[in-house]
């Protein structure tokens, strides 16, 4: 059927070039971020010393007097905040990983025995699982090396979380300290601190996935089938950190940043940061721990996950039947092209245009994505050309489908523009300044007539559904929670229709391969992903620290500004994030059903059926039980500010100081506590269907929660951001009917507050943990399949 035109040579230099690449960019980025000084002191040419300074040092002098700041004691103030909220951070997060190593111990463990006993733990050669004629490695091999496989992918996640938020909590003050020098100044540290991030984590985790597919080679040999699965503990053990990660950071922040704002904004009448809030810091160090560790760990997964279901896949396709190389490692490929196209796409924002005004901060963020794409989609089509065979056989059920590379280009390609295509579908219902509205209302049209509602309620035609629900917040707190919830459930039509389209397109052309590799393609662009998402916290961490150090007025409007922008962006990630999580579940699905020798998943069989019910139950346990657990938490914290309010005198007056260590004890002993329970429910479940209800049943519960689950996390991430939006558009005033309700303080900012309360567990804690619980389900079913196909099915057999 051909040949590829790219070397097994040239794919074994390309892939570990481009993440070395990743790297030294990333670290580039961090010198240039690690420019702007948390020292008070100066030059010796400083102007303020002996007159010999250069240009730069004469600018900055005239800025920081045209602010009227005191340099020194604003910048040991910042650098004095930043230490509490990095040692706040990396003290929770070693508390975590504590508790988080001994569960992966135990489950490596566990995998080990499972596996093993598979075959009697037995050391001698075996049929293979998908052709029998020839001799694979024992199946203790495969239990020893998917161990391995799964230490590796947890270590990698921990390591991503951990220097996402070492890196967030060293660039926030520095973003800060900036904006005295203008918002384009801000949003360059801020969004250089994101690329480190970024950056950092798509080249570890291709650079750790390629070397362990090498080593692993050594042992197998010809053998790509079993190397193949037992590499599948790689996403397993990605995924399970990011469960303990997103839950227990997102209980953390939760906690906080309710506890914060209740007693705070809503009874104290206090700004937002304000320092006279116990929970200040609590709040702060929260952002870092869940939305930067917590979302490093998440993407990381989803990567590693989609990587693995391609490779299984392609391992029992004609890539691995026949041995080839290059075609093989085609999901690794587009993974290293898509980290050179994202550094030339940062470059748009850092270098080729400068932003001189805060109204293009938002636009830039979103030329990004649009950079991206467009530039991915060529890279995709090069890769599809020079990497693969003009013609191939993809694995589907039982029997090979013939594939040409152009169909392979367009599942990757369809991929890619469906994830673009909800990104802005969910800044559409989460921004609260729609720019695009005629373009939209064609396409929702198209779509779905009945969402025209959105533009003839009580706006004009120009508003967006964020600034509808603002306006209802006229009337109260209820009406605000309708609207709000309203919107959610609306958001998800469209995003369901292309992931549908997604579905229904990749499958067609390359089976389920096709449905992985447009998961990957939707992920190709992820550090350019993670550098926007990232920006977000370091953004909202930067305003808290200008607050928190009475810097003035104008430099929290510019703070402010970059962290709207951020919001918005975030809810952009999070979509990202929920599509690629539903087409890489159906992807390991459809590995899980091979792997486990079921021929057909029928939905009227009694076994299957039960299991689709149980399945579509249990996100709506998992949420209940994180957003009880936020809601336990911030009992507490609500508590414990008021406590403080009512006993230290003079705090309302700002001449006592609040005990931030109190609160960040109370986020941190809660979130250990409440993360453990949900982590269970998730990580037991398959294991339980699994051993006692058999193959079948736990291919419906997976089917049932993937179907579920995407339609609750896509419901309750647009929510929530549509709530905190709402009452950052009261809060800012910038148009007439922004003004007509607020200003703070008012009965419907109050209102709003109340909504965006209620939304911040649904946005940061339920929706996006909501996404690896699909994932993680079906990874962990893909690792066992093998024991489950032998040992499972316990009650069934004895009844």
């Amino acid at each position: 059927m051909g040949a590829s035109i790219l070397s097994d040579l040239g794919t074994e230099i390309l892939i570990p070039v481009c993440a070395v690449i990743g790297i030294a960019f990333s670290l580039l980025q961090w010198v240039l971020v690690s420019k702007v000084k948390l020292s008070p002191g100066r030059d010796p040419g400083s102007p303020r010393n002996n007159g010999a300074g250069g240009k730069n040092d004469c600018a900055d002098y005239l800025i920081e007097e045209e602010e009227g700041l005191n340099d020194h004691n604003v910048v040991l103030k910042c650098a004095e905040i930043q230490s509490a909220i990095s040692e706040g951070a990396t003290s929770f997060l070693f508390t975590e990983y504590q508790y988080v190593g001994i569960f992966m111990v135990a489950f490596a463990i566990l995998i080990f025995v499972f596996l093993g006993s598979v075959e009697g733990f037995s050391t001698k050669s075996q049929p293979c699982t998908y052709d029998q004629s020839k001799i694979c490695k024992p199946a203790l091999a495969t239990a020893a090396f998917s161990t391995i496989s799964f230490l590796l992918g947890a270590v990698t996640s921990v390591v991503s979380g951990f220097l996402g938020m070492k890196i967030a909590t060293y660039a926030n003050a520095r973003t800060t300290l900036e904006a005295r020098k203008g918002v384009g100044k801000a949003f360059i540290t801020a969004f250089r601190s994101g690329a480190v991030m970024g950056f950092l984590l798509a080249a570890n985790g291709l650079l750790v996935l390629y070397i362990a597919i090498n080593l692993f080679k050594i042992y197998y040999g010809d053998d790509w089938g079993g190397l193949f699965e037992a590499i599948t503990g790689y996403g397993l053990g990605g995924s399970s950190m990011a469960l303990f990660g997103r839950v227990g950071g997102g209980i953390y922040t939760k906690a906080a940043d309710v506890g914060a704002d209740l007693v705070g904004k809503v009874e104290r009448n206090i700004p937002e940061d304000d320092p006279r809030n116990p929970a200040v810091i609590a709040d702060n160090v929260g952002d870092n721990v869940g939305d930067i560790a917590g979302m490093g760990s998440d993407l990381f997964g989803s990567y590693a996950e989609s990587s693995c279901a391609a490779l299984v896949v392609a391992s029992i396709s004609s890539f691995g039947i026949n041995h080839e190389f290059t075609p093989m490692l085609y999901p690794l490929i587009i993974s290293s092209v898509g980290i050179i196209v994202c550094l030339i796409t940062t470059l748009f924002a850092t270098d080729f245009f400068e932003i001189k005004a805060v109204k293009e901060i938002e636009p830039s963020l979103k030329r990004q994505l649009i950079i991206s794409t467009v530039l991915m989609t060529i890279g995709i089509g090069v890769v599809s050309w020079v990497a693969l065979p003009s013609s191939f056989t993809i694995f589907n059920f039982g029997d090979q489908k013939v594939v040409k590379n152009w169909q392979l280009f367009l599942c990757v390609a369809v991929g890619l523009w469906a994830g673009l295509i909800i990104g802005f579908v969910t800044e559409y219902y989460t921004s609260n300044a729609y720019r695009y509205l005629a373009l939209m209302m064609l396409f929702i049209f198209l779509v779905s007539s009945s969402i025209l509602i959105d533009f003839n309620t009580s706006c004009a035609l120009s508003c967006s559904p964020v600034q509808d629900v603002a306006d209802s917040c006229r009337t109260g707190a209820a009406t605000n929670v309708i609207f709000g919830l309203a919107l959610g459930y609306k958001s998800c039509i469209i995003p369901i229709f292309a992931i549908a389209v997604s579905i229904f397109v990749s499958f067609s052309f390359a089976a389920m391969y096709g449905i992985a590799v447009a998961a990957l393609g939707m992920l190709s662009t992820i550090a350019t992903g993670l550098a926007i998402d990232a920006y977000g916290p370091i953004s909202d961490n930067a305003g808290g620290i200008a607050e928190m150090a009475g810097m003035s007025h104008r430099i929290r409007e510019r703070t402010d500004a970059l962290d709207a922008a951020g919001n918005t962006t975030a809810a952009i990630g999070k979509g990202f994030a929920i599509g690629s999580a539903a087409l890489v579940s159906l992807a390991l699905f459809g590995a899980f059903v091979s792997r486990a020798a079921i021929s057909t998943v029928d939905v009227l069989t009694p076994k299957v059926f039960i299991g689709l019910l149980v399945g579509a139950m249990l996100p709506y346990w998992f949420s209940a039980m994180t957003m009880k657990s936020v809601g336990s938490a911030a009992l507490k914290m609500v508590e414990e500010v008021r406590r403080q309010f009512n006993t230290i005198p003079g705090l309302m007056e700002g001449t006592a100081k609040p005990d931030y260590a109190t609160c960040v004890k109370i986020s941190t002993d809660a979130s250990i506590k409440e993360m453990i329970p949900p982590g269970a429910l998730v990580m037991l479940t398959p294991l339980v269907v699994g051993i006692f209800f058999g193959v079948e049943t736990l291919s419906g519960v997976l089917a049932g929660s993937l179907v579920s689950g995407v339609q609750i996390a896509i419901s309750a991430s647009n929510t929530g951001g549509a709530w905190d939006n709402a009452k950052k558009y009261i809060e800012a005033g910038a148009s007439e009917h922004a003004k007509t309700l607020g200003p703070k303080g008012s009965d419907p900012h109050k209102a709003a507050v109340i909504g965006d309360t209620i939304g911040d567990p649904l946005k940061d804690t339920s929706g996006p943990s909501l996404n690896i619980l699909i994932k993680l389900m079906a990874v962990e079913s893909l690792v066992f399949a093998p024991f489950f196909a032998t040992h499972g099915g316990l009650l069934f057999k004895i009844f």
